[in-house]
């Protein structure tokens, strides 16, 4: 069975569907991006696959040994967020939370697998600094680290490049990129940027409040919406 299995599901936010006719799958390995308009259901989805929302109708299941707890999640940052007054090294180790259970302290396994995530990023130098007074760039690294340490097995990335300059877009890419085809982690990338997703996704989920497409990117690329949303043009 896949890591991630959507029948026929719907999200509905406030009362309202927000999207619906989710029929998807993400399998070990994968790297899956889901592209669409502002307001198509993308972070709606998000909070679906995190648990944090029952679908409406449908179902969404975990298999293949994943536990809905160890998605790796790196989330949108709201200002207060950025502002926060903790270590690098501390957001890090907050990533285990998830693995305590009913334990009121980290562990030193906790701190262990912290400070390899920390080296794996090269952030090594970070550590020690506050998280609020860290560049943009270096705050999404901690928080990729922070992800890394909630899971060996699937990451879910909501909009990670978002605010970055182009440099640090390319080098965030690439971090995600070898994480999953050399590392062996299955990624899910919520992202705008349709042409950065064809060029590293090997699966596109596209949603319109509903599913328009799902499957692999070079057929996407042939299909209507794919050709219209990467500025081509649809099918005759």
């Amino acid at each position: 069975m896949a890591f991630i299995t959507c029948r026929d599901a719907a999200f509905a936010y406030e009362g309202k569907t927000a999207v619906s006719g989710l029929n998807f799958e993400v399998n070990q390995g994968d790297y899956l991006c889901i592209v669409g308009e502002n307001g198509s259901g993308k972070s709606t989805l998000v909070k679906g696959l995190l648990r944090l929302m029952r679908p409406q109708s449908g179902e969404v299941l975990t298999g293949d040994g994943l536990d809905s707890r160890e998605i790796g999640y790196l989330p949108q940052q709201t200002a207060a967020q950025k502002d926060f007054p903790a270590s690098a090294f501390e957001v890090v180790l907050s990533g285990r939370l998830a693995s305590r259970g009913l334990l009121p302290f980290y562990s030193r396994e906790d701190r262990k697998i912290a400070l390899q995530n920390i080296e794996r990023l090269g952030i090594s130098d970070l550590k020690s600094r506050c998280y609020r007074e860290l560049s943009g760039g270096q705050q999404q690294r901690v928080l990729l680290a922070r992800a890394l340490c909630a899971t060996q097995k699937l990451l879910l990335l909501d909009e990670p490049v978002a605010g970055l300059d182009p440099l640090v877009t390319q080098e965030m890419y690439r971090i995600i990129n070898e994480l999953c085809r050399e590392e062996g982690l299955t990624v899910v990338m919520v992202s705008h940027d349709i042409q950065s997703a064809v060029k590293y996704a090997s699966h596109i989920l596209h949603l319109q409040n509903a599913q328009v497409f799902f499957g692999k990117t070079a057929d996407y690329l042939l299909s209507d919406a794919g050709r219209t949303f990467t500025g081509g043009k649809a099918n005759a």
